[in-house]
């Protein structure tokens, strides 16, 4: 038996002796099955190819894959919150000692489906830490676990500054993290709020590699949940994808934008 992993999502699935026939994820109009089809590997497989990358991404300890495997997301380490933000499809020992070393992970926040990939991994490796996953988006999680917690509502408090708030367009259940404290705030941004590639604007998108813009009743949704919360930096999915300093005029100018070009 082994939990197969999605080559074009990096998402691992629950215990099979043969591969599943399509990754629904991958088989929703949001992503796409790879050019050459459906095709599945396994992390031990993974292990063999590929290394964690383990660097900072601005001020933020973050954990990636190298060479590029399935969607490039990174993972975000706030020690101070004790969380873990997104997950990644490789999990090592390297990793997790870095982790421990640098205050250790008592929780697991997931923005969407897009990045569940190996998170019930993680979860085990850490010493069987929470995994955060929004009610709404309950469908797309492939590797079933008693670690993962469905929360319900707008928003959830984690302690110590950090707090997830719903924000639809992307997912039903699309979660962005904000974290507040040492006089700093943070927006942790997923892909509910996608940061561009000039690093001084948002987009809101349902599809991001097949272009398709969010709903412009659900980015008004996600406009009102973000209203009055501060934050100087904007963190996007993957490496360098950031805009620091001046977060919350860039977002606020990005909403703009989006009602006079897409809404009209």
């Amino acid at each position: 038996m082994a939990h197969f992993m999605c080559r074009t999502c990096g998402t691992e699935h629950d215990d099979s002796a043969q591969p599943p026939g399509l990754c629904r994820i991958c088989s929703d109009e949001r992503q796409y099955v790879g050019w050459q089809g459906q095709a599945w590997t396994t992390h031990d497989e993974l292990a063999t190819l590929h290394r964690n990358r383990l660097e900072m991404d601005h001020t933020l300890f973050g954990i990636g894959v190298a060479p590029g495997f399935a969607i490039p997301q990174r993972a975000l380490h706030l020690p101070e919150a004790g969380v873990l933000w997104e997950s990644t499809a490789l999990v090592t020992e390297e990793a997790v000692a870095e982790l421990k070393r640098c205050g250790g992970v008592e929780r697991i926040a997931i923005s969407h489906p897009h990045f569940y990939s190996a998170m019930v991994r993680w979860s085990e490796a850490l010493g069987g830490v929470p995994i955060f996953v929004h009610e709404n988006d309950r469908e797309w999680v492939a590797r079933c676990s008693r670690w993962v917690e469905f929360w319900r509502g707008d928003t959830l408090d984690l302690g110590r500054g950090a707090t997830l708030l719903r924000c639809p367009g992307h997912f039903p259940g699309s979660t962005v993290l904000h974290w507040s404290g040492g006089g700093k705030s943070l927006l942790l941004a997923g892909d509910a709020l996608h940061v561009a590639q000039d690093r001084r604007h948002v987009s809101f998108m349902y599809s991001v590699p097949n272009h398709v813009p969010a709903r412009p009743a659900l980015v008004r949704e996600t406009q009102a949940r973000l209203r009055g919360i501060p934050f100087d930096d904007v963190y996007g999915f993957t490496w360098g994808l950031n805009i620091i300093g001046g977060g919350r005029q860039a977002v606020d100018a990005s909403f703009e934008r989006y009602f006079e070009v897409v809404a009209g």
